[in-house]
C-alpha cells in the first residue's frame, strides 16, 4: 500500500486515541526475520523531533511488531521516548516477543488486539563460544537459558540423581559438548534480561514492590519454558501478572488492526521468503542445458546429480524489512539481494544469493 494510504490509517488511529503514534515493526517474514537493533534509535529520534506541540500533557503510542533483537535495545527507546511525552503506551496488534515484550514492560499501559501476542524474554544467546551446527556449515547453535536448566532439572528430578558426585559428573558430560564461557554468557544474558525487566517496570511504577518485580520477570525469564510461547491478554494479565495490559475498544482495535495489515501487505509478511524461487520468478525459467554443458558433475539440493549451464545473476525486488513511520515521516529498512542462478542438465536449479544493499531510507 501506498504511504498515503498508511497515513490515512495512522491517523484514524492516532484520531480514536487521543495521541501521537509512531509505528515501529521488523520483519517476521518466515526466512526472512529482521531485528530490533540499536541502528533504530537515531531513526526513533528524528520521528520524536518532528511532532508538534508542547511536551507537557503529550502522549505517544508506540505501534509494535517485531520477534525481538537486541536485548538492551528497549532500554534505550524507552528511556528515549519518554524524554518527549508524559504518557507512553505500546499498541500490539500482531506480536511484540522477546525484546518487543522488554519494551511492553516499559509503558503505562500496553493495548493488545485480540489477535497480539507477548513472548518470554529468555534470551537465545549466540557468541564464538558455542557449539557449531552439525547440519549447516559455519552455523552456531543458540543456547537458551531453558534449554540449560532444563537438562539439570532432568537430571535431578526425572533421572533422580541427587548425590553431588554424580550431579558433578552431569555438569562435566554438558561442558565437554558446550564450551563453558558459551554457558557463563547465558547465565550473563538472563541476568540483565531480569535486571532490564525489573527497571523497566520501575519506569511506570516506581512504587510496586520488590517481590512482585521479582515475580513477573522470573516468570518471563524462566517459567514458561519455551521461548516461542505467545502470551495472549489475558494471560498477560492473569498470569504473568502485568495488569497494565488492557484490551482496545472496539474502535481503536479495528484501527490497529487495518494498520498492522497494510504494512504487513507492503512487507510481504504472510508470504515465506525464498530467494531462489524469487529469482525464477523474476527472471523467468532457464533453459535447461544440453549434455555438452561444461563443468563437472554436481549434487543439487535435490539430491539429484547433474551439470550446470551457464550463471545468471538477477537482481530481485528491494525487500522492506523494517518500518518506523508517523504523520510526520517514514523511515523503512530496505535490502537488496542478487541471485546468481544456474539449471543443471537433470532440470534442478542452484542459486547462491548476496546481499548487495542494506540501509535505512526515508519514504
Amino acid at each position: 500500500m501506498s504511504r498515503e494510504t498508511r497515513l490515512q490509517l495512522i491517523a484514524s488511529l492516532e484520531k480514536a486515541r487521543g495521541t501521537h503514534v509512531i509505528s515501529y515493526l521488523t520483519s517476521t517474514r518466515d526466512n526472512l526475520d529482521s531485528y530490533m537493533a540499536m541502528d533504530v534509535i537515531p531513526v526513533i529520534y528524528r520521528h520524536l523531533t518532528t511532532i508538534p506541540g508542547p511536551r507537557k500533557g503529550r502522549k505517544i503510542d508506540l505501534f509494535l511488531h517485531t520477534n525481538g533483537g537486541d536485548g538492551v535495545v528497549p532500554w534505550r527507546l524507552v528511556t528515549l521516548i519518554r524524554e518527549f511525552c508524559d504518557t507512553f503506551c505500546v499498541l500490539v496488534p500482531n506480536r511484540a516477543f522477546s525484546a518487543g515484550t522488554l519494551t511492553a514492560l516499559g509503558a503505562d499501559k500496553v493495548l493488545m488486539h485480540p489477535m497480539g501476542m507477548l513472548g518470554p524474554t529468555d534470551p537465545t544467546v549466540i557468541t564464538e563460544f558455542n557449539p557449531k551446527s552439525q547440519r549447516v556449515a559455519d552455523q552456531l547453535l543458540g543456547i537458551s537459558v531453558e534449554d540449560v536448566g532444563s537438562y539439570i532439572d532432568l537430571v535431578k528430578d526425572d533421572v533422580g540423581i541427587g548425590h553431588e558426585d554424580e550431579l558433578i559428573q552431569a555438569f562435566t558430560a554438558m561442558t565437554n559438548e558446550v564450551n563453558p564461557l558459551a554457558l557463563g554468557a547465558v547465565k550473563r544474558l538472563t541476568s540483565q534480561s531480569k535486571m532490564l525487566g525489573k527497571n523497566l517496570l520501575r519506569l511506570r511504577d516506581r512504587t510496586m514492590p520488590l517481590h512482585e518485580l521479582e515475580e513477573i520477570t522470573n516468570k518471563l525469564t524462566s517459567q514458561l519454558f519455551y521461548h516461542g510461547h505467545p502470551i495472549s491478554r489475558s494471560e498477560a494479565r492473569d498470569t504473568i501478572g502485568l495488569s497494565f495490559v488492557e484490551d482496545p475498544s472496539a474502535r481503536v482495535g479495528d484501527a490497529m488492526w487495518s494498520l498492522f495489515e497494510a504494512y504487513a501487505t507492503d512487507m510481504r509478511l504472510n508470504e515465506p521468503y525464498n530467494p531462489v524461487v524469487e529469482a525464477i520468478r523474476t527472471h523467468g525459467p532457464l533453459p535447461i542445458p544440453g549434455p555438452q554443458a561444461g563443468g563437472p558433475p554436481v549434487l543439487l539440493q535435490e539430491g539429484q546429480p547433474g551439470i550446470l549451464g551457464d550463471a545468471v545473476d538477477v537482481p530481485l525486488e528491494t525487500l522492506k524489512t523494517a518500518f518506523v513511520e508517523s504523520l510526520q515521516r517514514c523511515d523503512v529498512y530496505e535490502l537488496d539481494i542478487t541471485v546468481t542462478l544456474r539449471r543443471s542438465t537433470s532440470g534442478g536449479y542452484l542459486g547462491l544469493f548476496g546481499q548487495m544493499r542494506s540501509e535505512w531510507t526515508t519514504e
